[in-house]
């Protein structure tokens, strides 16, 4: 029998036609004019996307050589800074930071654990001299929401840049950079921005481009004083990615055409129907308290195969999820409900879960399971009490 394939995975995600037959398009040239125009349409609407006045630059990347590009460009060898590991992508900022000779001190949070902000502020009145604290806003690895907000009240009355990865949480959940005080905003195009891999955007605040403009860049490529230059007339320093670009316009199109709030909306119905229909399965969420918008992971019963149970997923019912990573490899299920994603494919998905659980583990969940899930998702809709949407934006 033949099925819809769908993409839950937390990256890549599935494609909009719109986008996909911008991308099919004829290729035009990045250095003429209908390019720069292209570039400028796109700057204004990921300014809206990041909350902020200052240039969003694209990079020709994935999400790591953005989080790369700012290590690099904002702090010299030498220096320290403090990363907040609470998973496989709090891991990368330690690793990209040794990479570049800096000091790294660690809060090393349980996965599945948020980083406490009072933490944060401890260890920053202790040493005064760390120049950086790196974090996630949405760890992808667990599924953890950390409080960046939060530990952005610390930083921004300190000489300390906040770096935030927003890989998985921009145009997911909020992040108003110049709001909150964020030094550092990245992602990347697989995600929330419904693109394919490839395309990675970065804005710094203004503070950040005074440190910027202080440093050497530690490599040739990674240069964000010229990307800037080149941003400003409408180009990008090196070769663009030309096609990723302008579907970047559409699906940022996509994404603003009804305001901010109505997109965080769509995306916490979509958390709170894969969280309360897993729930009613039986089975464990893994990040019980601060959970992220766009990825739930969910901890698999003992003795269940988890690679099989996924494998069987994509094999019998068309749907592609995520397995855990390290030493949750097979003992974990991360169900990805960002970007081109609706509440009919996350509910394909969570069948798919219990069905293949079934007859992998003999583990079968409750039978009103969806319909749990989709009282909770017209619930969060709704705005009814209980878990609402928070009203970060009114647009």
């Amino acid at each position: 029998m033949l099925n819809k394939f769908r993409l839950l995975t937390p990256g890549p995600t599935p494609l909009p036609e719109r986008v996909r037959l911008v991308l099919a398009r004829d290729m035009i040239h990045h250095r003429k004019g209908e390019f720069k125009e292209i570039m400028a349409q796109v700057q204004v609407s990921l300014k809206t996307l990041f909350g902020t006045t200052s240039t969003v630059l694209p990079l020709s990347c994935s999400g790591t050589g953005a989080m790369t590009a700012a290590v690099y460009n904002l702090f010299a060898p030498g220096q320290k800074v403090l990363v907040i590991e609470g998973g496989k992508f709090g891991q990368r900022w330690r690793e990209i930071a040794l990479s570049h000779g800096l000091e790294v001190e660690s809060i090393v949070v349980p996965w599945g654990k948020a980083v406490a902000p009072q933490a944060v502020e401890a260890a920053l009145k202790a040493d005064p001299s760390i120049a950086g604290v790196l974090i996630q806003l949405s760890e992808t690895s667990t599924g953890v929401l950390h409080p960046v907000e939060e530990v952005a009240r610390i930083t921004r009355n300190s000489e300390t840049l906040l770096l935030v990865d927003g890989i998985s949480a921009v145009g997911l959940s909020p992040c108003p950079m110049d709001a909150w005080g964020v030094d550092c905003l990245l992602t990347g195009s697989q995600k929330g921005l419904m693109l394919p891999p490839g395309l990675a955007l970065l804005a710094l605040s203004e503070r950040a481009w005074a440190c910027a403009e202080k440093q050497t860049p530690g490599c040739f490529y990674f240069n964000l004083i010229k990307e800037r230059e080149y941003v400003h007339k409408g180009q990008t320093l090196f070769t663009s990615p030309v096609g990723l670009i302008l579907g970047l316009k559409e699906s940022l199109d996509m994404l603003l055409e009804n305001g901010l709030r109505a997109l965080y909306a769509k995306q916490w119905a979509l958390t709170m129907l894969t969280r309360a229909s897993l729930t009613a399965m039986g089975l464990e969420l893994f990040a019980k308290k601060d959970f992220a918008w766009g990825i739930t992971s969910v901890m698999l019963p003992d003795g269940v195969d988890g690679v099989e149970v996924l494998r069987m997923a994509q094999e019998k019912h068309g749907v592609s999820m995520a397995g855990g990573q390290d030493h949750f490899k097979g003992r974990m299920a991360r169900v990805g409900h960002m970007g081109w994603v609706d509440w009919a494919d996350v509910v394909a998905g969570i069948y798919a879960l219990n069905d293949c659980l079934c007859s992998v583990g003999g583990y079968c969940g409750s039978r009103d399971y969806i319909e749990q899930g989709l009282a909770a998702y017209r619930a969060a809709l709704a705005g009814e009490p209980g878990e609402p949407l928070p009203l970060v934006y009114n647009s």
